[in-house]
């Protein structure tokens, strides 16, 4: 048997990222050099040694290879290929030249420094923000460096020197490659001064026909995720969970499924049961005979209808923390002219990414753990992989994977499938490799979920139409609570349950956002976008029922509230004025509009559709986004499209059920992302700004929901309060 680790507290603060302080530093490498943090002398690479991810944030080698060993964990929302952009633009490098590799293993190298650096982690959509300065400046030295060894070996004076294109040039020395100077330019000192490029000289960052640099990798199946790692001598387990969650094993039953030919050997891990077998179909065949006796005496055993039956009786009664206190809301709407409420009701959503999840474990002749997966949050699976492996952090090695999508789930407290992959090998003595691959059952109905919420909101307006008072009370679990982000709860508010409400740009006069914090036994998870899943549902549908109370536009209304958030107004003034609001639809259409903030990114964006009797079709979504300096246009269209996608079918169709504690859906066919036949026209337009980058991976899921639910008001004259939306029309 395994014991997982305990309780790990640490606070992860927000903070500006800075160059100051950096420390930057430079390695010798096999024919080339590499740049980033000041290496320990102990641990300083000789000149024949690999490159190495544990000491660099840029690599130049002899055959003119650019890598960029990536702090953020790229799962298709292109972190990668921002940090290439940054790097490559401050560099000089050509496009093509340009690889992105994950780091892992030094927090202090690695760490998000939007987090405060405490630790590595991608998520909240801070990529560009916790990168836009540091990979900038590796860019720029290793670009110096590699021009003090030009005017070194040309005798020429630096400032002669031009760099593009991968290549250094002078007028009368003559020209040459990055990799002919690479060795030479790992002799140089370290710049004391580092100047960046001025916004006017940007060719790469901006640049909106700059495609991905691995767009080719990903069309002709060249880009390896997880699901193709091949070890020599590897092996597949597939997992048996229990049935329940909170359920344990209590005896099992594997001979006959050991007896079957290429199933090696079926062991207990802290998570269940995994069949190892030579490969991936004897593993699953080998699990069809395996029986097993469940220990639920601690299991969930609720349904989805129970568990939203407490939360409507919690949601009647007062909250039992407060999020934000201003003025007396209660007073307020005591004595406003009208009066208006609603409760809303959120059901568990899945992740549902397209690759389930995995890793690959084995242990090396010097003792070395080595695990292959989506490492989303490395520094602790690296704790949580040695502590299953019963050796110490520093003889773990994290490979960062490339993933086929995540949405959040791989970034989990108790690491799950790594440490699925861990045990597993270790059960067998280590001696092969195993790949821990989940079925798609296996990601339905093995846990950590967005979930499910229940909100209650009224209001009060005056005479003129004006909002008096607010009272918003949210009812639901904390993704947080009992695990290594625990330290975010303060005053017994889970942030992430109230993101979106509590924080608001409308000025709206006394107001009171409070939580409830139920127990369940579901396991949860953030879900792309966190909180403003569903509070910015909530939020911009029950302004929308202001603002018809009060006799005004939507539109006209929000932006009454929006005097003192300028950037939240400018998006949705475009996206209005882009979408033709106030102008008359085509034929048989209406349109909504939502506005939300998440992640300091700033989008709004308004959806026009057509209702034929129960069906709903979203015809197009107009969508504006501020997300500081736009580094890679393509892909913020890209992520805004992809966001509205998620987004649409989550709230049009997406349900995950529990009957008697257990999830009722393991496939696409009834838990259902949107149908590519049901994808919107989505028409793009990317805010100007001078402000730092923020991120995108996420802030287009908000808005959407609220933006169509609104529209069907226009079009039905009935208010959707419970999602899914196809389930709700029904009703």
């Amino acid at each position: 048997m395994f014991a997982l680790p305990g309780k790990l507290n640490f606070v992860l603060p927000a903070i500006k990222p800075t160059r100051r302080g950096f420390l930057l530093g430079a390695a010798a490498v096999a024919g080339g050099f590499s740049v980033g943090f000041r290496p320990d002398p102990a641990s300083a690479q000789s000149a024949d040694a690999q490159a190495s991810p544990f000491g660099a944030y840029v690599t130049i080698t002899g055959d003119d290879q650019v890598t960029v060993i990536s702090s953020q964990f790229d799962m298709g929302q292109g972190s990668y290929n921002g940090l290439a952009t940054l790097v490559a633009e401050e560099l000089g490098a050509r496009w093509d030249q340009i690889d992105v590799v994950g780091g892992a293993g030094n927090p202090a190298l690695y760490g998000n420094l939007a987090w405060g650096g405490a630790a590595q982690g991608s998520g909240g959509s801070t990529s560009m923000f916790s990168s836009w300065d540091r990979y900038r400046t590796a860019g720029a030295a290793a670009r110096l460096m590699l021009v003090a060894a030009a005017a070194e070996a040309w005798d020429v004076p630096a400032e002669e020197i031009t760099v593009a294109d991968g290549m250094l040039s002078h007028a009368t020395a003559g020209a040459a490659r990055f990799g002919e100077m690479a060795a030479r330019a790992a002799e140089m000192p370290i710049p004391s001064e580092i100047a960046l490029k001025e916004p006017g000289e940007w060719t790469m960052i901006g640049n909106p026909d700059l495609r991905r640099y691995d767009s080719a990798a990903k069309t002709n199946g060249t880009h390896d995720f997880t699901i193709d790692v091949k070890l020599p001598g590897m092996l597949t387990a597939v997992m048996i969970h229990p049935p329940k969650f909170g359920a344990t094993v209590k005896s099992f039953d594997a001979e006959a499924a050991k007896a079957m030919p290429g199933v090696v050997d079926v062991v207990e891990t802290p998570r269940g049961l995994a069949v190892i077998g030579e490969h991936m179909w004897a593993a699953m065949k080998g699990r069809e005979a395996v029986t097993a006796d469940w220990d639920e005496s601690a299991a969930e055993t609720r349904g989805s209808e129970e568990i939203l039956a407490e939360y409507r009786a919690l949601i009647a009664e007062p909250p039992a923390a407060i999020a934000r206190q201003e003025g007396d809301s209660a007073g307020a709407i005591a004595g406003a002219a009208k009066v208006i409420a609603a409760e809303y009701e959120f059901p568990y959503l899945a992740h549902a990414a397209l690759e389930p999840l995995n890793a690959v474990a084995r242990m090396g002749e010097d003792g070395v753990v080595e695990v292959w997966g989506g490492h989303q949050v490395p520094d602790l699976y690296q704790f949580i992989a040695s502590q299953v492996a019963e050796t110490t952090p520093d003889k773990v090695r994290l490979h960062v994977m490339k993933t086929g999508g995540g949405f959040g789930r791989r970034a989990v407290a108790d690491a799950d499938i790594v440490v699925e992959a861990v045990a597993a090998a270790r059960a067998i003595g280590w001696r092969a490799p195993v790949k821990v691959q989940w079925t798609r059952d296996n990601d339905m109905r093995g846990g950590r979920y967005r979930p499910a919420y229940a909100h209650a909101i009224r209001a009060g307006l005056d005479d003129a139409g004006n909002i008096t008072g607010w009272e918003h009370h949210i009812v639901g679990q904390s993704i947080v609570a009992g695990g290594p982000f625990e330290g975010l709860i303060q005053n017994g508010v889970d942030p992430t349950s109230v993101e979106g409400a509590s924080h608001l740009p409308y000025a709206l006069p006394n107001q009171t956002v409070g939580l409830t914090t139920a127990n369940v036994g579901v396991p949860v998870l953030w879900w792309r976008s966190v909180g403003s899943t569903h509070t910015a549902f909530a939020v911009e549908t029950f302004l929308d029922e202001l603002a018809e109370a009060a006799g005004k536009d939507p539109l006209e209304f929000r932006l009454a509230l929006l005097g003192n958030a300028p950037r939240h107004a400018a998006v949705l003034r475009l996206a209005a004025e882009k979408a033709g609001w106030g102008t008359p639809p085509p034929e048989g259409r209406v349109r909504g509009l939502a506005l939300a903030e998440s992640f300091s990114s700033y989008v709004a964006q308004v959806a026009e559709i057509s209702v034929d009797g129960g069906n709903v079709r979203v015809h197009k979504v107009v969508c504006a986004v501020d997300c500081g300096i736009a580094v890679n246009p393509d892909n913020i269209r890209a992520q805004m499209e992809g966001g509205i996608g998620f987004g649409l079918g989550a709230i049009m169709a997406e349900e995950l059920t529990l009957v008697g504690g257990e999830v009722q859906d393991t496939n696409y066919d009834t838990y259902t992302p949107l149908r590519i036949d049901a994808m919107p026209e989505i028409e793009v337009h990317i805010v100007a700004s001078g402000e730092p980058p923020t991120g995108v991976g996420e802030p287009g899921v908000p808005p959407i929901g609220p933006a169509v639910a609104n529209a069907i008001y226009a079009a039905t004259g009935k208010r959707v309060r419970r999602l899914p939306i196809e389930k709700a029309l029904r009703a």
